[in-house]
């Protein structure tokens, strides 16, 4: 998938942004998906698991070298004890606002300052390099249409593909309704779940907590 070098939630937060929109795409249904990412990342690389339902390090040391994925790691390390659904949830913002300076600084986004009504100061965000965002919404297409087997789609672009699905955001949603749509969503399912002990229920809640918040944005919010 292009830009194989972004982590996941970063991936996720180019495929969902509103080429058309700025901080519009700044939504909480967004910074669900973003996190769910982070969390899915941190797991497939087993440095989050499964503790009877509760996200759990692996221990107190490691490290990813993201920036993104080690203050979320530090951050689950420091909290009480939550359910993957609740951490979909909880802090959510500091997560996507840590990947969105991440890829101001890496030049995929623009942070414009701009005056409200002439006076207040804002800042928006808007797409630097739309060629990336477009192309990761096109593969997540064909990940998702097909006719690649999902097992021989990548974990990461497996689970790239079924977050998104799950959000309703960047993939067209005649893509993942019927049939032959839901049954490509179980088998991607099932490739981003072979990574590791206990993937299964992690991306089970996950899907289900970023699946819940698609189910509530309006229709003509989605894809």
């Amino acid at each position: 998938m292009p830009d194989g070098s972004l982590s996941l939630p970063a991936r996720l937060c180019l495929l969902a942004w509103d080429p058309a929109g700025s901080t519009a795409t700044d939504t909480a249904r967004v910074q669900h998906l973003v996190r769910a990412g982070a969390l899915t990342e941190l797991a497939q690389r087993g440095l989050l698991a499964d503790d009877e339902g509760i996200a759990t390090p692996a221990d107190l040391d490691s490290s990813t070298g993201d920036a993104v994925l080690d203050g979320l790691l530090e951050l689950v390390r420091e909290s009480l004890p939550h359910r993957w659904r609740t951490w979909v949830r909880l802090h959510a913002r500091v997560t996507f606002d840590a990947v969105r300076e991440q890829l101001v600084a890496e030049g995929h986004l623009r942070a414009e300052k701009r005056r409200v009504l002439g006076v207040f100061p804002s800042v928006e965000y808007v797409l630097a390099r739309e060629a990336v965002a477009a192309a990761l919404r096109e593969e997540a297409r064909r990940v998702i249409e097909g006719p690649q087997p999902a097992g021989e789609v990548s974990e990461r672009d497996a689970a790239l593909a079924v977050l998104a699905a799950a959000a309703g955001l960047g993939v067209p949603g005649d893509s993942v309704s019927g049939v032959r749509g839901r049954e490509r969503i179980t088998e991607l399912t099932r490739r981003c779940v072979s990574a590791a002990p206990g993937m299964r229920k992690i991306v089970g809640e996950v899907w289900d907590a970023v699946s819940d918040e698609g189910a509530r944005a309006p229709a003509s919010a989605r894809g």
